[in-house]
């Protein structure tokens, strides 16, 4: 297991190593760069500009500037905002707990509301109750989350004249008005995943609840509710597992934009303004902060699967 561990950890640094270099030569086509958009109605001459780019050192090849960047990433350096100057990990490190706050809470929803509508489809399947289930899960999967969290947040002011607070406080500093900051854009970021863990959960009890060896637990005498949740399920929940792995990629990308509605200080505004302003430094260290966590998280999803399933465990001890 522990090589399967350490060879797992491997395959995750090439893959960030890849990362880091698709990402750094796709910024390189963009057609401006960030001295374009400090100067820009500022008047400034060409040589001005040229002095600029060579201070922060985008006059150097592509090749060059990313062989130094990897360098210093090596040492944990991944270099210093454009515009403010400060160390990108700092930039980072104060801002992702608000990030890491609601992507939680977003895949808390959508796990919970998930799991239990997926097993409500299977147990009633062929019912309206499982035809209910599907469409919504579908009309869920459909809408993007932000125009679904607008249309929460317009449904609320028009029909309740209400809004959330929009200058985020902490939990430990204001937590009535941090819940309800934090509310909207959770339940949001929240319903793709659920859509998604519904369907996985319903397709793959159906799928278990028709096999030969709960049709034998059955024949044993076991009641409905044992065989559900101990066998059909403790299977049923590897496949799901893998979808809630995949749906951390995809609530990491809609703070993004989330975070700039609802004004949530967070890692998703950062890269948002980083983007606009050309700030290659902090859009490449937090796209690879976001890799690296995704990495992270398959490793431990795999390690999961050991854990519930001891035919995985078995069959990577033997191929130690």
């Amino acid at each position: 297991m522990i090589r399967y561990v350490l060879g797992r950890l491997v395959y995750g640094l090439v893959v960030l190593a890849l990362v880091t270099v698709f990402v750094f030569v796709a910024i390189t086509f963009i057609p401006s760069d960030a001295v374009d958009v400090m100067l820009a109605d500022t008047g400034a001459t060409e040589e001005q500009a040229a002095a600029m780019r060579s201070e922060l050192g985008l006059d150097r090849p592509v090749w060059e500037q990313l062989g130094s960047f990897l360098g210093n990433a090596v040492q944990g350096d991944f270099g210093r905002s454009f515009y403010t100057d400060e160390p990108v990990v700092d930039l980072f490190l104060d801002r992702i707990p608000i990030t890491l706050q609601l992507g939680g809470l977003a895949l808390v929803i959508g796990t919970v509301l998930g799991l239990v509508l997926g097993i409500i489809a299977a147990v009633r399947r062929g019912t309206a109750t499982d035809g209910a289930v599907r469409v919504t899960a579908v009309t869920f999967l459909s809408v993007p989350n932000f125009v679904l969290g607008l249309l929460i947040l317009t449904a609320l002011g028009l029909w309740f004249a209400w809004s959330p607070p929009f200058v985020y406080r902490g939990p430990t500093e204001d937590f009535v008005s941090w819940a309800q900051h934090m509310a909207i854009p959770a339940i949001a970021l929240g319903t793709a995943s659920m859509a998604g863990i519904t369907r996985m959960t319903r397709s793959s009890l159906l799928e278990n609840l028709g096999s030969q060896y709960i049709r034998t637990v059955r024949a044993k005498g076991a009641g409905e509710r044992l065989v559900l949740f101990k066998h059909a399920m403790r299977n049923s929940v590897i496949a799901v597992l893998t979808l809630i792995g995949v749906d951390l990629a995809t609530v990491l990308g809609g703070t993004v934009i989330l975070e700039q509605m609802f004004s949530l200080p967070g890692t998703g505004q950062l890269v948002y303004q980083a983007v606009l302003d050309r700030d290659y430094p902090v859009v490449i260290a937090c796209t690879i902060f976001y890799a690296g966590l995704f990495i992270v998280t398959m490793i431990i999803i795999d390690l999961l699967y050991a854990f519930i399933d001891p035919r995985i465990r078995a069959a990577r001890e033997a191929g130690r």
